[in-house]
């Protein structure tokens, strides 16, 4: 049986809930747009690999388009190697993308593995522009945002073969977060996550970490 939240009070429970979904709410960051605009693939992350660093060189006029082009490039690597990671996907699978943004990643997924995914997020904003890009792509039936809380999807209890989080740990108690995948998750289940980190060794945190 799936539960259904059915308005703001019962996703959001905590101030900072609220004040992490008012954020996103109003988050309007041209550089994420500007990256997904590349090829329809919106993502809210960093990325992997060597940069190529030819694209600053060329043509002044056309630098920017290159340097979109290639850290797009970098961000969506970022989200195969995650994919990469999830192990061996059917089409009869269920994944979730937990705190998916505008979606990306989720999208990926479908289109390598052919299987439904489900990816939630506290922003409504970011949950309707998802669903949006969904339709545009023709694979609503089976990639769906939903307005819920990471940390109670109200998602059948193992129902997915995998599910991950990318670099959206930060935002929650990660006990809680770890006890929601694992009663989602079907036994044998893989749960994946890309998340940032600092080094006590090499000092403390940083003011972006903080």
């Amino acid at each position: 049986m799936t539960v259904t939240h059915t308005g703001p009070a019962e996703v959001l429970r905590t101030d900072y809930q609220k004040s992490v979904a008012s954020y996103w709410n109003a988050e309007k960051d041209p550089v994420n747009l500007r990256l997904g605009d590349v090829d329809g693939l919106y993502h809210h992350h960093y990325g992997i690999g060597e940069v190529d660093l030819s694209v600053l060189e060329g043509p002044e006029a056309t630098r920017d388009e290159r340097i979109i082009a290639e850290m797009h490039r970098l961000e969506t690597a970022q989200a195969e190697v995650l994919l990469d990671a999830l192990g061996d996907i059917t089409p009869e699978d269920r994944l979730l993308d937990a705190g998916c943004g505008r979606g990306g990643s989720s999208i990926m997924a479908n289109r390598r593995f052919g299987c439904q995914v489900d990816g939630v997020s506290i922003s409504q904003k970011q949950v309707d522009f998802a669903n949006h890009q969904a339709d545009l792509r023709g694979v609503a039936d089976k990639v769906r945002y939903h307005f819920r809380n990471m940390l109670d999807t109200g998602f059948e209890t193992g129902s997915r073969r995998a599910s991950w989080n990318n670099e959206s740990t930060m935002y929650v108690d990660l006990h809680e977060l770890f006890a929601e995948h694992a009663r989602q998750l079907q036994f044998g289940g893989r749960y994946v996550t890309i998340t940032g980190c600092y080094n006590d060794v090499t000092g403390g945190r940083s003011k972006a970490v903080a």
